[in-house]
């Protein structure tokens, strides 16, 4: 599943895209950036792709959001064999996992402002890794995103 959420910086907007394992809730892929474009939005799922290990058919889920319904994110899911799976209009409920994800990392793990963007990537490289490694999840058994995400 994927989505955007805004991350205020005293330098100006950023922007954090997410692809996460349903499944698992593991954070599979991740991106911060300084614009909405579709090429920045996909670097997230470009990642997530490179660190998928298993041949299981993969399904994509997202919102309708212009990046995700531009001509590049559909031409990487037909390249690598991904169905695509969005939401049927701007229900926030239909990806409502991505949504409680973004809920979490910003009031749990980034609870301070960035200055700019090399520091907001380095504090969400950090927020991800204790996200993904250190989190338990009552969904999971208590378990982490990882340890889940390994026991596959």
């Amino acid at each position: 599943m994927a989505d955007i959420t805004y991350l205020p910086a005293r330098d100006g907007p950023l922007y954090l895209s997410l692809v996460t394992d349903a499944y698992s809730r593991k954070i599979a892929g991740h991106h911060v950036h300084d614009s909405l474009h579709a090429k920045s939005v996909a670097t997230a799922f470009k990642r997530a792709l490179r660190r998928h290990r298993r041949h299981q058919p993969l399904v994509h889920h997202s919102n309708r959001g212009v990046q995700y319904c531009s001509s590049l994110y559909p031409s990487l899911h037909q390249r690598h064999g991904v169905q695509c799976s969005m939401t049927d209009g701007y229900d926030c409920y239909q990806n409502a996992l991505a949504e409680r994800l973004n809920s979490i990392l910003k009031s749990e793990l980034l609870l301070h402002s960035p200055d700019n963007l090399e520091q907001a990537r380095k504090m969400v490289d950090e927020a991800v890794q204790i996200y993904n490694t250190e989190r338990p999840h009552l969904a999971l058994k208590n378990k982490t995103p990882d340890e889940v995400h390994r026991a596959l």
